[in-house]
């Protein structure tokens, strides 16, 4: 009785589904640099294979050693471990280390309470060979797991060996754990050689595929990520299931564009690892691209409540208060984020798309100068004033930044941004009655790039100049090559085709092919680096009901692009509709609405360049209501 009551007073607490655990950095006595920062991600791989466990984010951490004065990049050691532990109210500081015995290795993990500094568990496992000390690491991580208090149901669903889950090649992991490093503190443009490095070390590493593919769709090169997130795909029986599902979700999005099986996949993820922020980051993305803005501020505020410090979440709620028109909740998650040192590339593009929206020009030169000089970030404000200044009718300093722009973007040697850039301009010239320009842009954006969005961009200008053979060939392309996806087959090729329908006198059939779009009429068009592409689809609907004399069907689409500032930004698409209900409405008999409406539209343009067509046609048209 005595010892039963000693072993139960006495046994090893356990760790709950709240609890969070920091992983400290390996005391690697090997004196072989292969293993440092390698031993660490692989335990992360397996431990985050639990839908129980849950490990403080390394940007937490990073987060975290700043402000305990230390360097982001500081070696973990089970001292700060600790400090960190206890500053992000976590549970437990695993430690880990290895050291040679002969030719053998001896893994050790312990784990210890931050609070009270008790020991959780200690294992210890022995391998044989180099080679087998990824095998050695799984065997102690499984281990651990089933004594802190997991069921073994689910350690044993959820529990791919190392060299499964990952690769087998120690060199390979190193170079992607690397990676891993690089791209939190320096960016996604310096992490790629090293992910490059991991699957040209190993060709079948699905996980370093994933994050090529998603590192490359950051840096808006989207051919290239297909590509990488392809491969991956591919190879998905060679990772965890929770990277699965990572590697499933990112096909959809990246390759099949079909966002439904996006979410389905996103939700199972969640289901399965409720404790997990990334799927609740990407499901924002998805409802963005659905136009269900108030679903996606959901989902970043589960993700932000899991890891304080998950960047995509400030920045996706951030998107999706501007698409909903909350302009002051914007600003206050943009500050939030700034304050917690977030400067990734869409920061700068988000400083310099609020000051506009609130008419700051003041703040709009202190956004553009702060992107000054920045890699991958300069092209993008660029491209975003030359967008700002082409809607007020500055088109000749508009095209000189583009220029600029697209320079910057082709000597980093991304040619899909630069094409993004290319297409932007080609649309703006389009809208604007500039036919000629409008053809020359689209011709050197599909010279650059064949991606989707580039495509659907310069087809759309195409068909507004009345070219439409080449329009036509370039919707059935897309038709083609993009048959499941959301954006594709709901928006981009509806779209071209009822302009087309439009060009050749037939206004029904393009209000018909419109209807399938309609769904899709708030959502977020599919490229993260253009500013074009909002609402178009109500533009061209709107049009289509002037064409067909139902004036006041005209006047409500044109009016429901004017009532979202906040998704249309500095489209071409909001200027052209100001000019659009003032016709709509003088058609419609009603002269004062459509005054006020043709000056809202010159007041807009009062500095515009002269000899602009839309321009001219404005003028003309106001003087003949007078």
């Amino acid at each position: 009785m005595f010892i039963a009551g000693y072993f139960y007073l006495h046994r090893r607490p356990k760790l709950t589904n709240k609890d969070t655990i920091v992983l400290a950095d390996f005391e690697n006595k090997t004196g072989d640099a292969v293993f440092d920062g390698t031993l660490r991600q692989g335990l992360a791989v397996q431990l985050e294979q639990s839908p129980f466990l849950s490990l403080v984010s390394d940007q937490r951490i990073q987060r975290t050693l700043a402000l305990m004065g230390q360097p982001a990049d500081a070696r973990l050691t089970p001292a700060l471990a600790k400090e960190v532990c206890e500053r992000t109210a976590s549970a437990a500081v695993l430690e880990g280390s290895i050291e040679p015995v002969g030719s053998a290795y001896i893994l050790g993990l312990r784990a210890k309470s931050c609070v009270t500094g008790d020991v959780l568990d200690d294992e210890q496992a022995q391998a044989a060979r180099k080679e087998d000390v990824l095998n050695s690491l799984s065997q102690i991580a499984t281990k651990f797991r089933t004594r802190v208090g997991e069921s073994l149901a689910t350690v044993e669903k959820y529990s791919t060996p190392l060299a499964e889950a990952t690769t087998s090649k120690l060199e390979a992991l190193k170079a992607y754990s690397l990676a891993l490093k690089v791209a939190y503190s320096t960016g996604a443009a310096a992490a790629l050689p090293l992910f490059q490095r991991a699957v040209e070390i190993d060709p079948k590493f699905a996980k370093a595929y994933a994050h090529l593919g998603l590192y490359y769709s950051i840096i808006g090169e989207f051919a290239l990520a297909t590509e990488s997130t392809t491969k991956a795909y591919r190879l998905r029986d060679r990772a965890s299931e929770q990277e699965r599902f990572f590697i499933t979700a990112n096909y959809h999005l990246q390759v099949t564009g079909n966002l439904e099986k996006a979410q389905q996949t996103l939700e199972l993820w969640t289901q399965t690892y409720p404790r997990d922020k990334q799927p609740r980051g990407f499901l924002s993305v998805v409802y963005q691209g659905l136009g269900k803005y108030k679903k996606s501020i959901e989902q970043t505020k589960l993700s932000i409540g899991i890891d304080p410090e998950f960047t995509p979440g400030y920045i996706n709620q951030i998107w999706s208060n501007l698409d909903l028109d909350r302009l002051a909740e914007a600003g206050k998650v943009l500050q939030q984020a700034s304050e917690r040192k977030i400067e990734i590339e869409d920061v700068f593009v988000l400083r310099y798309y609020i000051a506009f929206l609130k008419g700051d020009k003041v703040g709009m030169e202190q956004a553009a100068a702060l992107a000054n000089g920045k890699p991958g970030v300069e092209d993008l404000v660029l491209d975003e004033e030359a967008f700002a200044l082409a809607y007020s009718g500055h088109l000749q300093e508009a095209r000189g930044i583009t220029r600029r722009a697209v320079e910057l973007a082709r000597q980093a040697d991304h040619k899909e941004k630069a094409a993004m850039y290319e297409a932007g301009a080609a649309v703006r010239e389009a809208f604007f009655g500039n036919a000629p320009e409008a053809r020359r842009s689209a011709m050197t954006a599909l010279e650059l790039s064949s991606g989707r969005d580039v495509e659907y961009g310069a087809a759309f200008a195409m068909a507004l100049s009345a070219d439409s053979s080449r329009p036509q060939t370039l919707a059935d392309d897309l038709e083609k090559r993009f048959p499941e996806d959301t954006s594709a087959r709901f928006v981009s090729v509806p779209t071209l085709r009822a302009v087309l329908a439009l060009k050749n006198g037939e206004p029904r059939k393009a209000i018909e092919l419109l209807q399938a779009a309609v769904p899709y009429d708030l959502a977020a068009p599919g490229s993260a680096f253009g500013f074009f592409g909002f609402m178009y689809p109500a533009y061209v609907r709107g049009e289509a009901y002037l064409a067909a004399h139902q004036y006041a069907e005209a006047a409500a689409e044109f009016q429901r692009i004017l009532d979202h500032r906040g998704l249309i930004f500095c489209d071409p698409v909001g200027a052209a509709a100001r000019l659009q209900l003032g016709r709509a409405l003088a058609l419609s008999g009603d002269k004062t609405k459509a005054k006020t409406a043709y000056q809202d539209f010159l007041t807009l343009w009062k500095d515009a360049d002269p000899g602009i067509p839309i321009l001219q046609q404005a003028k003309a048209e106001y003087a003949g209501l007078q």
